[in-house]
């Protein structure tokens, strides 16, 4: 046990000692390191954010703001406490992702302003998924203490299968929000066509279809969007979609990757977590 932990802070000590010190803003400026400038802006914009959500008494708002500033802080984190070696590109596509979702997103109410918007992150999130379910694999395929070797096409189906299962666990999370807490995650569409068999007064499962439809009454007051509202359904369907859309971008890119070593795709490299070796 005593030599287990001896090792294990040697090896922390060796780590910290190979991995270069933080920089600070002024050595950043001086070197142009766009990598570390990024975090510093990002953060700098967060803190401003924070600041006026304070003066304005939307503590909701001030809330999330910490809590982005603490996600911020998990690439760093793993990086420090882990063998785990983050690409730039990939840490700053982390960075740019929570800011966009929880800032622009939330905060400056992007969702509503821009539709594209949530489709756009989905996407982005199946690529990223799937390339850190590409990483756990492929760094077990090269680990020395495993004997066996997996294929190309095996190691980017479990990047994908990754992707989904994180697709449908967030999807989970958003009814699960919406269901308990009274939130409006899953966002609503409006539609002008229904089908449902509810409708059927013989109950025998018959198709009942209405189409046309511009206005919905709900307790005697009409709701003035034009169409009958879906509350959800469409939303995650569409989240889903543009997930697997994102994770079979990444993944076809990862096998060419691994099969052909070829440079037309080696930037995905930016976006594969590796193992600091331990010498």
């Amino acid at each position: 046990m005593l030599d287990r932990k001896q090792n294990t802070l040697h090896y922390r000590l060796m780590k910290r000692l190979k991995r270069p010190p933080r920089k600070k803003l002024k050595a950043i400026l001086a070197e142009r390191d766009s990598a570390a400038l990024v975090h510093y802006a990002l953060r700098l914009i967060v803190l401003l954010v924070m600041i006026v959500q304070l003066l304005t008494a939307n503590y909701e708002n001030a809330f999330l703001c910490i809590l982005t500033l603490m996600l911020f802080a998990i690439p760093s984190l793993i990086e420090q406490n882990t063998r785990i070696d983050i690409p730039p590109t990939l840490e700053n596509t982390i960075l740019f992702f929570i800011f966009a979702a929880a800032i622009l997103g939330e905060i400056r109410s992007y969702y509503v302003t821009y539709p594209f918007w949530d489709t756009a992150l989905h996407t982005t999130n199946g690529f990223l998924a799937a390339a850190i379910g590409f990483s756990l694999v492929d760094i077990l395929n090269e680990s020395e203490r495993f004997t066996f070797r997996l294929s190309a096409l095996f190691v980017v189906i479990v990047a994908f299968c990754f992707s989904m299962t994180i697709g449908v666990i967030w999807e989970f999370f958003e009814f699960g929000m919406d269901w308990f807490f009274g939130m409006d995650m899953q966002k609503d569409t409006i539609i002008h066509t229904i089908r449902s068999v509810s409708l059927d007064p013989t109950m025998s499962q018959k198709v009942i279809t209405i189409s046309d439809i511009t206005a919905v009454t709900v307790n005697g007051q009409d709701l003035g969007l034009g169409g009958y509202l879906d509350i959800g359904l469409i939303d995650t369907m569409k989240d889903l979609f543009v997930n697997f859309i994102g994770a079979v971008v990444f993944s076809v890119l990862g096998y060419f990757y691994l099969t052909r070593r070829s440079k037309r795709v080696s930037f995905i490299e930016r976006f594969i977590p590796t193992v600091v070796d331990k010498e």
